[in-house]
């Protein structure tokens, strides 16, 4: 069992709270506003239940793993004899410098001081640190304790001895760890779904396609490959002879398609109105909580059913 602190209590910080008191882990809660641990530990007892219906708390029960979890009072409370520091403040550069700047000085030399941030290079706010070789940026698609992918994403300086320290931790945790060689605008996850958003504003945008048949065409087409399979091993399968027998069919296909995928659609303009229209008939705007939780909800069948099929069916 480690001491994990999570800095930032707000979607992100619960969520990984959640995944790191299941592994095992005794975790602190430390924000800057006084009422958000207390707020988060009351999120998570509501959350803790249904996980356990869907055996996703790994045999333990919601209230031991509830008693993992901690507010601090202070921020060195929260950092004393911790191992890993997973970050979740505003993302903001002007908010992070000065609170990794803390970090570093607080937290026990050997701690990994990791950043939830889905936007900033680790670079932009460790490179006036004097421990910058044990930061990086651990970024997890949320919610990280039904989705088990995390971005592991170093600056320059990050030590290989981090890298792979925080790759094993999170291993450990449960999650799935996509260990970047080096840092890139959008790591790997927003580079890949901005590249499928784009064709869909521009399928939408240009009279192709409506919201709802773009939508079909992941949720009954793609997605349900995806949800077991990446897309070189989708492809690798797709063609008698593997993924190169794919690549000599169909790479002509694609190659014809590229000129159109490379002009933009402005995702705020007109287009915009008339997705907006097509979602809130389908969701109003005052059933967009309920929505949510009837995500988290599928999610967890998800999860469940996943963890069922790689017992009975194999990874």
């Amino acid at each position: 069992m480690a001491n994990v602190a999570i800095i930032g209590t707000g979607f992100i910080g619960r969520a990984w709270a959640i995944s790191f008191a299941r592994a095992g882990h005794a975790v602190r809660l430390w924000d800057e506003a006084e009422t958000a641990p207390a707020a988060a530990i009351a999120y998570i007892a509501e959350v803790l239940p249904t996980l356990a219906e869907n055996d996703l708390l790994n045999g333990a029960t919601p209230t031991a793993v509830l008693a993992r979890i901690t507010a601090a009072e202070t921020l060195e409370e929260a950092l004393d004899g911790v191992s890993h520091v997973q970050e979740n403040a505003p993302e903001r550069l002007e908010v992070k410098r000065p609170l990794f700047a803390r970090l570093d000085a607080l937290a026990p030399a050997d701690a990994v001081l990791a950043s939830s941030t889905s936007a900033i290079l680790p670079s932009a706010f460790t490179d006036h640190l004097p421990g910058r070789h044990r930061c990086l940026v651990v970024h997890p698609i949320n919610p990280p304790y039904l989705i088990p992918a995390a971005e592991v994403v170093p600056a320059p300086w990050t030590a290989a001895e981090t890298v792979e320290r925080t790759r094993a931790f999170l291993v450990a945790a449960g999650q799935a760890p996509i260990v970047m060689k080096r840092e890139l605008d959008g790591f790997v996850m927003n580079r890949m779904q901005g590249a499928l958003l784009e064709e869909a504003f521009r399928l939408v945008a240009d009279g192709y396609a409506t919201v709802e048949d773009v939508d079909v065409g992941i949720r009954e087409g793609l997605a349900l490959r995806w949800s077991f399979m990446g897309p070189f091993e989708t492809i690798d399968l797709n063609a008698p002879g593997g993924v190169r027998d794919y690549v000599e069919r169909y790479q002509g296909i694609y190659e014809k398609l590229h000129p159109a995928f490379t002009r933009r659609v402005d995702w705020a303009g007109p287009v915009l109105e008339g997705i907006e229209r097509d979602r809130r008939a389908a969701v109003p705007a005052d059933g967009l909580v309920d929505r949510q939780k009837w995500r988290d909800r599928r999610l967890m069948a998800l999860a469940a059913h996943k963890r069922r099929a790689a017992r009975d069916i194999g990874e």
